[in-house]
């Protein structure tokens, strides 16, 4: 006889949550399901909808999740590069990653297919927050430069290797592309070129 043990409310919540991020990474969003999540983490269907009310719920509860464990890496690469150990390409890399190989563009993409048509709300609030942290000069140009780094990033995740490789152009055209965007933004704010403002 297994001994399951009790987890607190935050727990279990915490629990699905990386749970559903996993398969989201490793299988794609179809496979983020209320069933699929409370197998991997042994609990039931009905303790998931606790949590989350429906498989929308959970959905947009991992779009909060993982945009907010994405901005907290982001945050830290942004004031490493202003204490001069870092650079923009990493900035640049971890956002484009966070869209194409951890999942986000398939996520918020299939959650609009499926008529969860708030399902970019916890997205694009955790990102105004990590702007409103980090737009420490008061320039206005961290938010022109998240709008269209996030922009940037989350069309290359979708469509970035069919276009790149139909205009005979190299897979990281897109990402180069990015960070002279953020070196010329930090200059412009009178920063460094490896600085991001």
């Amino acid at each position: 006889m297994s001994i399951r043990k009790r987890l607190t409310q935050e727990e279990s919540r915490l629990a699905a949550l990386e749970a559903a991020r996993a398969l989201l990474i490793e299988l794609g969003p179809q496979a983020v399901t209320l069933k699929a999540v409370a197998s991997r983490i042994g609990r039931t269907h009905a303790n998931l909808l606790h949590h989350f009310g429906s498989a929308a719920g959970l959905q947009k509860a991992l779009a909060e999740f993982h945009a907010q464990q994405v901005c907290d890496i982001i945050a830290e690469a942004v004031k490493a590069s202003r204490a001069g150990e870092g650079s923009p390409r990493q900035v640049v890399d971890l956002a484009f990653d966070a869209f194409d190989k951890e999942g986000g563009a398939a996520l918020a993409g299939w959650m609009l297919l499926n008529g969860n048509e708030d399902a970019l709300d916890p997205l694009v609030e955790v990102i105004h927050d990590l702007v409103d942290e980090l737009d420490e000069l008061g320039t206005g140009q961290m938010r022109a430069s998240a709008h269209a780094l996030c922009l940037m990033a989350l069309g290359d995740a979708m469509l970035g290797g069919p276009l790149t490789g139909s205009l005979g152009l190299d897979r990281n055209c897109a990402r180069e592309i990015a960070t002279q965007m953020l070196v010329d933004a930090a200059l412009k704010a009178g920063l460094g070129p490896n600085q991001v403002c």
